[in-house]
């Protein structure tokens, strides 16, 4: 029987992935409630969250910024299409709509604009890769809500290999449709077949 209270109470470590099940262009009752019960349940506990949602509202939810990593950046913020410069500028500064370095246009900084300017959360992802590997041989509980394939390579695959290195691991993967968990993780994955977002409110 799943009991994820006693998962996360047991815990060292808690390790949250959050991904397209979470992204909505505006703040619903439904997703900030989410959102709030998901913080109340890991406050005061070691946490780290990864997020390829690139809404930005988890920075809104009252969850400690120093403990997020957004790698797929945030629609808030603005670089040059031309990436010529390691800039980045949040929307509303009076940026204007080009770049003040060689005038090419402003475009949302996320993954979606070729170039990706990265200069937005590469600090913060060298202190969730130190975090991490704190986890080591830890209880280690990996949340993985919502993630689909857009960006496999951010959560969903090294959540896999992280859980399968650590034997102290637990890996919770919930999703309405993508929640299959690999062969090799035996006992230590648990497969949840829902919405994760309705999950959270449930549990």
């Amino acid at each position: 029987m799943l009991d994820i209270g006693r998962d996360i109470s047991d815990s060292d470590f808690i390790l949250i992935g959050l991904g397209e099940e979470w992204e909505s262009c505006e703040m619903t009752e439904e997703l900030q409630a989410a959102y709030e019960k998901l913080r109340k349940q890991i406050e005061n506990r070691d946490y780290f969250v990864v997020t390829t949602v690139m809404d930005g509202w988890i920075h809104k939810m009252g969850f400690d910024n120093k403990r997020i990593v957004a790698p797929c950046g945030n629609w808030n913020y603005m670089q040059c299409k031309a990436a010529c410069c390691p800039d980045i500028w949040m929307k509303g500064e009076g940026i204007g709509e080009v770049c003040p370095k060689c005038g090419a246009p402003l475009v949302e900084n996320t993954v979606e604009s070729k170039p990706y300017v990265e200069t937005g959360y590469l600090s913060q992802w060298q202190i969730y890769m130190s975090w991490l590997q704190k986890s080591l041989n830890r209880k280690l509980l990996l949340l993985e809500l919502g993630v689909g394939f857009r960006t496999p390579t951010v959560i969903r695959w090294p959540f896999e290999k992280t859980a399968y290195l650590n034997l102290k691991s637990r890996l919770y993967r919930v999703h309405e449709k993508l929640f299959q968990i690999p062969d090799n993780l035996e006992d230590r994955g648990i497969s949840v077949p829902v919405n994760s977002v309705e999950w959270t409110l449930s549990v």
